[in-house]
């Protein structure tokens, strides 16, 4: 009894522990429990970006090992002479005439999903590739492939894969608004122009570059300097008196670059139908913005 009454207080303070610890982990359990799916739910939602294509989620300058034999160093790399250059120029009345002329001319640019089946002379389109060449690249790495399509299996083959994707596109991955948003420009998943198009030009970002002797060049900003030779292109397009309508066919891209026989480390960021616009031909009855509200003057 003696003893009993000893162990009693440790006893007591034991229990009182083990019921408080109990107790605690419970509740953090519940909490938990009760605030986990919400959570993810949240990030999931904020993650979540249906317009992103999954294929072009890649970033080689971050991700390559640099210590990787199969890479080139830069210093391998000839250094290059510097040559004069001496553009023209202009006075400056020139200058705002032909700065005027040439917005009016850019101005008139608008995608065009009617296109004529006419042919176009190919001579014309392989100037505008050239162009398109011109644009500026990280480190001059020209990370980009133009591939032009105009035989019609290929490019009826193209269309299906296109048609299938976007189907989902617009009735699961785009979501509610996006479609709503997209309603005004009377556009879904039917793409005839795919079929009708003298041409398509199928825009390749390369995400690395593969040398001669089989080394991997790194691509320094691949995909905006891909984007700057796209909007090269569409000035070249619209300076031809030709039509397009930039399309980024989500999800498409690793079936097009198999359909294509391109390597594994190019990745489609577009794909433009070029040809003449269709005798009936519309568009949409857009205003573009006044300079003050795209420009801050400091």
């Amino acid at each position: 009894m003696a003893l009993l009454s000893v162990l009693t207080p440790v006893l007591a303070v034991v229990l009182c522990l083990v019921i408080g610890f109990t107790l605690v982990k419970s509740r953090g359990t519940e909490t938990t429990t009760s605030t986990s799916p919400a959570k993810s739910k949240a990030a999931s939602k904020s993650d979540f970006r249906p317009w992103v294509d999954q294929d072009l989620q890649d970033d080689t300058e971050i991700t390559r090992q640099y210590d990787d034999g199969d890479w080139v160093d830069s210093n391998e790399e000839e250094n290059l002479p510097h040559v004069p250059y001496s553009p023209r120029r202009y006075p400056e009345e020139t200058m705002l005439e032909r700065s005027k002329d040439f917005y009016i001319l850019m101005n008139q640019r608008r995608s065009v999903r009617f296109i004529s089946p006419e042919p176009v002379p190919r001579e014309v389109i392989d100037n505008v590739i050239r162009t398109a060449g011109t644009a500026p690249s990280g480190a001059h790495t020209e990370p980009w492939t133009f591939v032009v399509v105009s035989d019609k299996e290929t490019k009826h083959q193209i269309r299906l894969i296109v048609e299938e994707e976007e189907e989902v596109n617009y009735r699961q991955r785009m979501g509610d608004k996006w479609v709503h948003d997209l309603a005004k420009l009377r556009t879904n998943w039917i793409k005839e122009y795919l079929d009708v198009a003298p041409y398509l030009v199928l825009i390749f970002k390369q995400t690395y570059g593969i040398l001669p002797n089989g080394k991997k060049k790194t691509h320094y900003y691949n995909e905006i300097s891909v984007s700057i030779s796209c909007g090269i292109l569409l000035a070249a397009l619209q300076n031809v008196g030709l039509v397009t309508v930039t399309s980024t066919p989500l999800n498409c891209g690793p079936q097009l670059r198999l359909l294509l026989k391109r390597p594994a480390n190019e990745k489609l960021l577009m794909l433009l139908p070029v040809g003449y616009p269709a005798s009936d031909a519309t568009v949409p009855d857009l205003k573009r913005k006044p300079l003050r509200d795209i420009m801050v003057q400091m």
